[in-house]
């Protein structure tokens, strides 16, 4: 009997113990924190902030064209997320600017439509587009590429996303075939186009 209740003793107080006496806890695994985003430089910040105003977010900055010059993609952010709307960055506005020399210059913008120092981007609707939805990617070999779906269809035409990327040819940012392939031309002007019906 007096066995029984010794191992029955022993055994309550090794519950107790294992149960949460007073021994500390072991350390937590170290959790691996993800890498955050570099800090945008003052001067950039700066840029942004006279481009588009100061709710302008800095998306991504570098050498983004591969041409050994500094750019910089600046977006406005859409307020609210309309309904049945995909996630992802909801814009209003997006520039990509480039340092030449100590001045910083537009090399891209999308507001309304999309163009370039040269014109309208091939591909651009002719309608106004209110809000895009930006997806962008920098590849290695072939610098920034960035994709912009019209959240509406815009009037009179089709909503399709066009890809934008540096043409190291010409030197500058142009629209992208459906293949997201070749490179396509600008136009100086949008317009819509007449019909001649003969008489």
């Amino acid at each position: 009997m007096f066995r029984f209740l010794a191992m029955t003793m022993l055994c309550t107080l090794a519950f107790l113990a294992a149960c949460g006496g007073n021994t500390p806890a072991p350390p937590a695994a170290p959790v691996e924190s993800k890498t955050s985003a570099p800090a945008v430089p003052p001067e950039i910040q700066q840029v942004a902030e006279s481009v588009l105003g100061a709710d302008t977010d800095v998306l991504v900055f570098g050498d983004l064209a591969g041409t050994g010059r500094q750019q910089a993609l600046l977006v406005n952010r859409l307020k609210t997320t309309p309904e049945n709307t995909v996630p992802g960055i909801l814009i209003t506005r997006a520039v990509v600017v480039e340092k030449d020399g100590s001045a910083w210059k537009e090399v891209l913008r999308c507001d309304e439509h999309l163009r370039n120092p040269s014109g309208y981007l091939a591909a651009t609707p002719l309608a106004a587009v209110g809000g895009w939805r930006l997806q962008y990617e920098q590849q290695p070999e072939k610098g920034l590429a960035m994709y912009f779906t019209p959240l509406q269809q815009p009037a009179g035409g089709y909503k399709e996303t066009i890809g934008v990327r540096w043409n190291p040819k010409l030197k500058r940012y142009q629209s992208l075939d459906r293949n997201f392939q070749e490179f396509l031309g600008e136009t100086p002007a949008l317009e819509t186009p007449t019909s001649r019906l003969s008489q």
